[in-house]
């Protein structure tokens, strides 16, 4: 349940982003409740696995949906399909290019994510 929250959730933001054409941060949020719903979907046990769990997948889904957002803006300028742009692309290039692209609001929204998947896992 735990991997089909993730991918679910990064796909999600994935394309919210690329049809409005901005980061769209407000989803760390929806992810955290996502994953969380997931985890509770897959009867783990409310405690500190749970809410580990709910923090570290939503730590992930940002990375890897900020990481297909700009490998989608670069590869579509280079003429290769988001897969194949992700797939080359390193971890030096993508972290540029997400800081270039994420400001303040969008760490005050994963932030707010965070702070929500806690309290809907506890």
């Amino acid at each position: 349940m735990l991997l089909l929250g993730v991918v679910t959730a990064t796909l999600a933001w994935l394309f919210i982003a690329l049809l409005t054409g901005r980061q769209a941060g407000w989803m760390a949020v929806l992810a955290a409740l996502e994953i969380a719903l997931m985890l509770r979907l897959g009867t783990l046990r409310t405690g500190t696995a749970r809410v580990v769990l709910t923090l570290l997948a939503t730590v992930l889904v940002a990375l890897a949906a900020n990481w297909g957002i700009a490998s989608a803006y670069l590869g579509g300028s280079m003429g290769l399909t988001p897969w194949e742009s992700a797939l080359r692309m390193g971890p030096y290039l993508a972290w540029t290019l997400s800081g270039l692209a994420n400001g303040a609001v969008e760490w005050l929204w994963l932030g707010v994510g965070l702070v929500v998947g806690w309290w809907v896992a506890r």
